[in-house]
């Protein structure tokens, strides 16, 4: 079943349930994805869906972030919720040795052996860990090994 059937299902059962929290959520994803289906116009891929809830899910974690340091701790659980919701939909996450074990053969294949290289190896990286691992600290870690 595609992401976006998984997502129009997961609506009507919401629906059904009476959920408003989730259905909220799994709406904000469906206009997302449509906005930008509208922008691009284009039919998005499992690729792209995914890189939008990716996405979605990196602005309510720094949210999170940023209601905590002002002591909104009410806000914070509200996007913590639609967190919750998102990673539903995404794929499974690489766990550290999974991750590790990607970068190291990205590293071998683009013959990577100074921060240079770094573009090299987070482009061959992109496709694999996309919606899976936080940009962020994937490219941390390639830092560290290269630095």
């Amino acid at each position: 079943m595609s992401l976006i059937e998984q997502l129009k299902d997961a609506q009507k059962a919401a629906m059904r349930a009476k959920e408003k929290a989730r259905l909220g959520t799994i709406r904000l994803a469906m206009a997302a994805i449509k906005q930008v289906e509208v922008d691009t116009q284009t039919t998005l891929g499992e690729d792209e869906i995914t890189a939008v809830l990716t996405k979605m899910v990196k602005q309510r974690r720094d949210s999170i972030k940023q209601y905590e340091e002002a002591g909104r701790q009410d806000l914070a659980d509200v996007e913590a919720a639609e967190v919750l919701v998102l990673q539903e939909f995404l794929p499974q996450p690489l766990s550290e040795a999974e991750l590790d074990a990607l970068i190291e053969k990205a590293m071998a294949d683009a013959g990577a052996s100074s921060m240079q290289d770094m573009g090299k190896v987070m482009g061959l990286l992109k496709s694999q860990v996309q919606g899976r691992a936080d940009m962020a600290v994937v490219s941390k870690k390639i830092k560290a090994r290269l630095g």
